[in-house]
């Protein structure tokens, strides 16, 4: 090997010792010391470490989740999906709307695959080292009342604050009280523009004012969604249905 190809190596070690969070000085004495061999040693081991701590950095984001099982796309049935025009599968599956800080709301059917594709987003999301939390919307609010309740209301939301994605399932499934949706309105607020959310919801945006017993809230909410926000239509097929043991 060659002096340029060992100072190749060198930089590149020392590039993933820094994100190991090795020190400066320890990595300047290796430096000094460390031969060819050690160098390609090194960076073996630093390589197999590194993918000890993606597995289970992403299995501690699958657990922290809270996903209420696991889906992926595999088994998905896409047909009869639409995608609005400025916003296709591909850019969906992509999670850059993750990045883009962008809203999904998942509008169907009961069994019309709205949990399944916002869960199995999600499971692709922790495998990419993204944060995310998944509420039922009456969970969600549970979670924030009893958090009220007990004067850690702040917590909470800064915990949903943290998240690069929080999914909301079953958006519409019953009303909520003002109280309920003032607490909901502050996690659609605090969200919008700063981390992505899912939605999924069998509701049109037209019937969601009776859902919070107040128009105006429910204005303000779906404001903040569709600014930033992708609407599929998952269809009303039920396909829990179609595929029930329980048939005659």
């Amino acid at each position: 090997m060659q002096q340029s190809d060992k100072k190749e190596l060198q930089s590149e070690v020392g590039e993933m010792m820094k994100k190991m969070f090795f020190s400066q000085p320890v990595i300047n004495r290796y430096m000094e010391k460390a031969g060819l061999k050690e160098l390609e040693n090194m960076k073996v081991l630093l390589e197999d470490e590194k993918n000890v701590r993606t597995v289970s950095r992403r299995a501690r984001f699958l657990k922290s989740a809270s996903f209420p099982t696991m889906k992926s796309f595999d088994d998905y049935d896409f047909r009869g999906i639409k995608f609005p025009k400025n916003f296709t599968k591909d850019e969906m599956l992509s999670l850059d709307f993750i990045t883009k800080k962008h809203t999904i709301v998942f509008y169907g059917g009961c069994g019309s695959g709205k949990t399944h594709a916002t869960i199995a987003l999600g499971v692709n999301a922790c495998n990419a080292d993204y944060r995310v939390k998944f509420f039922t919307l009456t969970s969600l609010v549970m979670y924030l009342k009893t958090a009220k309740n007990n004067g850690t209301l702040d917590r909470a939301y800064k915990t949903i604050m943290a998240q690069n994605l929080i999914c909301i399932d079953e958006w519409g499934y019953l009303p909520l009280d003002l109280e309920s949706g003032q607490l909901l309105f502050s996690v659609i607020s605090n969200a919008y523009e700063r981390l992505s959310l899912i939605i999924t919801t069998n509701l049109p945006f037209n019937e969601w004012g009776p859902l919070f017993t107040d128009d105006q809230l429910a204005a303000a909410i779906i404001d903040r969604i569709v600014h930033y926000g992708h609407l599929i239509n998952t269809g009303n097929k039920d396909w829990r249905l179609e595929h029930a043991l329980m048939k005659d």
